[in-house]
């Protein structure tokens, strides 16, 4: 696979990598299976997708137990990407970015993923009540102490608080650069899709100017991109789509012509190449920078994801991903 790096260190991961939330976290829990997942993690290092994300609060805990088993037998395949600064209650999630409670949550990364370094760690949210120059010089110091190799910082999403009249990026904007003068960002994650281009307007191009890493989380669309997914199927409760306003029957029926669309231009490329594949691929294109996180904890789907990395979109099909409709349905 194509090798890309990210940050002012030179990091080199796969073009492609490998969102492990999904295995513990988020989606319909009747169907993670340990064994499966870790075996999908086996495949996705095997053709070189380095990359896997996680985070403490995913189960909580359990994914970076569920990584760890992987990395305890192949840790110099993997670059281990995890974060900290969110808390998982009952039925709610809290921000903590305390300078003491950070090194301590990195002590328990570490032993959970059985591993004496975390190659990218990231903020996953700041803490309204603790200034982010702290939280961030907090996470400096783990760099320092040679438990962490390069800091990375999760952008706010559509529900972040956004003010009337602002672009959706634009807190996390300001957030990077009161951090950047603290200690070099190496990587930024946001979501990134055919159907969610907001990072392209000015969070993309404030990496690029940068030399920082992009981390495009959610290429897919939460499966939406993929093809698989028919209007009004619904989703187990736990599942984050079944409250998600482009998940009603009604707005997945709307945006069919996205998933069409995707597919016409995978027909021309032959070889079983998928929409999934095309609009990966659509990610990869839009900068050396940019690594896509598709999500997914069986097997089949990390191969076709990998696979991705080598299909090149020709400017007819970027031509044509520019003339899509825009997605219908918004948290906005």
């Amino acid at each position: 696979m194509e090798r890309r790096t990210i940050g002012a260190a030179a990091l080199a991961v796969g073009a492609v990598g490998l969102g492990c939330m999904p295995m513990s976290w988020a989606y319909s829990s009747s169907r993670q299976r340990g064994e499966e997942s870790v075996r999908a993690v086996h495949r996705a290092l095997d053709p070189g997708s380095t990359l896997l994300d996680t985070a403490d609060m995913y189960g909580p805990f359990t994914n970076e137990l569920l990584v760890g088993r992987v990395l305890k037998e192949r840790r110099q395949d993997a670059f281990v990407s995890t974060k900290v600064g969110l808390l998982v209650g009952e039925q709610h999630i809290v921000a903590n970015g305390r300078p003491g409670y950070v090194k301590r949550a990195c002590d328990a990364s570490l032993r959970r993923l059985q591993t004496d370094v975390i190659d990218l760690y990231q903020l996953h949210r700041a803490d309204p009540e603790v200034p982010v120059e702290e939280t961030w010089g907090a996470m400096a110091e783990l760099v320092q102490a040679g438990k962490v190799r390069a800091l990375g910082l999760c952008a706010m999403g559509a529900r972040g608080g956004r003010r009337s009249g602002t672009r959706l990026h634009d807190a996390t904007i300001r957030q990077l650069q009161r951090v950047q003068q603290v200690f070099p960002v190496s990587a930024v994650q946001a979501e990134l899709s055919v159907w969610s281009p907001d990072a392209l307007e000015a969070l993309l191009p404030w990496c690029e100017a940068r030399g920082v890493g992009f981390l495009a989380a959610m290429p897919l669309g939460n499966g939406f991109l993929t093809g698989t997914l028919t209007p009004g199927q619904g989703f187990e409760p736990d599942d984050v789509r079944a409250r998600h306003p482009r998940f009603t029957a009604e707005m997945m029926a709307a945006n069919q012509p996205i998933v069409a669309g995707l597919r016409r231009i995978a027909a021309r490329h032959g070889d079983g190449a998928t929409p999934a594949q095309v609009a990966l691929a659509w990610v990869l294109s839009q900068g050396r920078h940019v690594i896509a996180l598709p999500g997914t904890k069986q097997e089949r789907w990390v191969t076709e994801n990998a696979a991705a990395g080598g299909l090149r979109l020709t400017t007819q099909d970027l031509a044509e991903v520019a003339e899509l409709p825009g997605a219908l349905g918004s948290w906005d």
